[in-house]
């Protein structure tokens, strides 16, 4: 893994609140990078130092193998939870301002400002002032407003706030596209079905620690539950290697025995006659797992 970003012991004390205590992870580039956590958690504190808007009180943030410095800007674009747009502006001088601001010429940020309209399905409202759009619209603008400097590194703190479906969609592909140009994105967001599906990794921090660290998938099958889920229209019969079995849907959820394999179940229910259209182990929501992480106060730190 190439890392983009790499954290080591970064520690940050406001008075006597210790913010961020000992972190260390690391952002691999090209990868979208989930950072999560709950409210007081110590995200935006991380996200502040990734901007060089706050320095840590100890250990050190590197950008490329290098100590961080404000020479690095002009490379990271965010997008803060808090939005604030120059509501007076028409949506193309809005877009021109942010990408000159981040040292592109006039000429190139015209040119990107329309490019990421349209790519926004936004071409119609270039001559517009930003206060005559929805809210839903706005949004849209600040993802634009993010992406139109070229970035290498993108920071979206809750980006698909006040997003409709079809909009979501828009957003989601362009988190795509971006990535296979090979930008760094680190997203944060409490919207956990979107992590899962977007994410390659993540760190969650809870009361100023990392909590949890690895690849999404990996994460996902350390916490799936001991089950099976089966298409099949019935379970007849006592079957020795199931411990209990749940309707779920058109299907079952089985629990095998402690200590027998879903190959064994499986074997044993082909062996009944069972006729099985399709299974799977089942899956824990990124959000259950949140959630239990959280509540146990558990510290499983993977690299």
């Amino acid at each position: 893994m190439i890392s983009k970003i790499t954290l080591q012991d970064v520690t940050k004390q406001f008075d006597s609140k210790l913010a961020v205590d000992r972190v260390s992870f690391q952002v691999p580039g090209g990868a979208v990078f989930g950072l999560l956590g709950p409210n007081g958690a110590g995200k935006t504190t991380l996200i502040r130092m990734l901007m060089d808007i706050l320095r840590p009180d100890s250990g050190s943030i590197l950008y490329d193998g290098s100590r961080l410095t404000s020479a690095h800007k002009d490379r990271i674009a965010y997008l803060p939870e808090e939005r604030g747009l120059y509501r007076k502006e028409t949506v193309r001088d809005l877009l021109e301002y942010f990408a000159v601001l981040k040292g592109v010429s006039r000429q190139q940020a015209r040119a990107r400002a329309l490019e990421y309209l349209a790519k926004l399905d936004m071409s119609d409202t270039a001559g517009r002032k930003v206060e005559e759009l929805s809210k839903g619209n706005q949004q849209k603008i600040q993802i634009a407003a993010t992406f139109v400097s070229d970035p290498e590194v993108i920071i979206l703190d809750e980006p698909f706030s006040g997003l409709d479906p079809l909009n979501l969609r828009l957003v989601k592909r362009l988190l795509a596209e971006e990535k296979k140009r090979g930008k760094t994105i680190l997203l944060s967001t409490h919207q956990m079905n979107q992590v899962e599906e977007l994410c390659d990794r993540l760190v969650m921090v809870n009361r100023g620690r990392k909590v949890l660290d690895g690849p999404v998938a990996e994460i996902m099958e350390r916490y799936a539950e001991p089950a099976l889920v089966l298409e099949c229209a019935a379970l007849d019969g006592d079957i020795p290697e199931i411990e209990r079995a749940e309707r779920q849907g058109n299907g079952w959820k089985v629990y095998p025995r402690p200590g027998v394999s879903p190959a064994a179940v499986l074997r044993a229910l082909l062996e009944k006659g069972v006729e099985i259209d399709g299974f799977q182990r089942a899956s824990t929501p990124l959000e259950e797992i949140f959630v239990k992480v959280v509540e146990a106060g558990e510290g499983v730190a993977h690299e």
